[in-house]
């Protein structure tokens, strides 16, 4: 059941390539990280291997002092990408019971606290970005606060999840394809900013596939909290999971730009391919979605592997994408189409290690 090789004999040798070779991707405390750590803990669950959560211990443990402060992380940049990192902590802790990684926890929630809102309640994603709150910002905090509220019991905590989640379905979600835009600002102040809904011009796929491993995994931990909140996230999820079935590459994978697949310059992306294969199988594997949805994760991440993995390179990642700042990100389809594509980037590898973990379950 666990063997690797069911999914191509270079998967194993990647997997060992790539850990060998790696290094924190920046100095601070960053999400790209955090996704090579989330990835390595699932696939030592799945597997029962120990050399990936012994690795996820080794960097993290380096990182993280006695009284639970972090090497990198600074709380008043009110950043939401680097609370991300943080839901390592809770098998961490599990696993081997040191209390700094109880007092870590504490360190990245304590951010939230006082992280600054949109009027409607939403964490902005930056305090460089005010007012704005893009699909990717709902992975970097949602699950934290949601594993959060489970060990402490906070409905309260859960149910502002919720309202986050409703509030994105509310504003971004396109009535005619059912998928969400990037970005929104509320104060309309940007020029990415549709001036009468505040939304950005496209779907991008890597941000719809931010959006549903959150919705899917705030899901799976939050079965204390069922009621309605709960089951409203779990039909945004369904509904979301029915349009992306709907805008497949003719190979079963995900555009760069979702809903313009075949124009000139769109192509396949190898991490927004991962990271809905992942949450399509798990969506199945919880009885959310039918099997054919988990049938076409497993496929997705198997003609990815067959595609674009060797021993030694993941390809097909765009590196990154963002909206405003400088130089200026339009949010248009020429500019999604203008990011480099790079091999072995840590938001495609992590993605790589989850949805492995999760065909490596079915």
């Amino acid at each position: 059941m666990h063997d690797f090789r069911r999914f191509g004999p270079q998967v194993l040798p990647f997997l060992r390539h790539y850990l060998s070779e790696w290094d924190f991707f920046k100095p601070t405390w960053n999400y790209e990280d955090g996704c090579v750590f989330k990835g390595c803990l699932d696939l030592a669950d799945a597997t029962g291997r120990s050399e990936f959560s012994d690795f996820v211990h080794d960097k993290v443990g380096a990182r993280v002092d006695e009284d639970g402060s972090i090497e990198g992380f600074d709380p008043a940049e009110y950043n939401i990408d680097n609370v991300k990192p943080a839901k390592v902590f809770f098998p961490l802790y599990d696993r081997t019971g040191e209390e700094r990684f109880r007092r870590a926890i504490e360190t990245q929630v304590a951010q939230l606290r006082t992280h600054p809102r949109t009027r409607s309640g939403n964490y902005w994603h930056k305090q460089i970005y005010p007012w704005q709150v893009w699909l990717d910002g709902l992975y970097m905090a949602q699950p934290l606060v949601t594993a959060q509220a489970v060990a402490t019991g906070d409905r309260d905590a859960w149910e502002d999840v919720v309202h986050q989640f409703i509030q994105v379905r509310d504003i971004l979600r396109d009535p005619q394809t059912g998928l969400y835009y990037h970005g929104w600002d509320e104060s309309r102040q940007e020029r990415w900013a549709d001036p009468v809904t505040g939304c950005s011009p496209c779907f991008w796929g890597r941000a719809m596939g931010w959006f549903m491993m959150a919705m899917v995994d705030c899901i799976e931990l939050s079965a204390a909290f069922d009621g309605p909140g709960r089951a409203a996230l779990i039909a945004m999820f369904q509904d979301t999971s029915i349009a992306l079935m709907a805008v497949r590459s003719a190979r079963g994978l995900w555009w760069q730009v979702l809903d313009r697949g075949g124009e000139p310059g769109n192509y396949e992306e190898t991490s927004a391919s991962l990271m809905i294969a992942y949450a399509l199988m798990t969506g199945a594997r919880l009885g959310l979605l039918p099997a054919d949805h988990g049938r076409a994760g497993e496929a997705a991440l198997r003609t990815v592997i067959r595609d674009f993995l060797t021993e030694t390179e993941l390809g097909g990642i765009c590196g990154v994408a963002g909206l405003g700042n400088d130089p200026y990100r339009d949010g248009s389809y020429d500019y999604y189409l203008s990011e480099p594509v790079v091999p072995n980037d840590p938001k495609g590898v992590g993605a790589l290690m989850m949805a492995l973990a999760e065909g490596l379950r079915r």
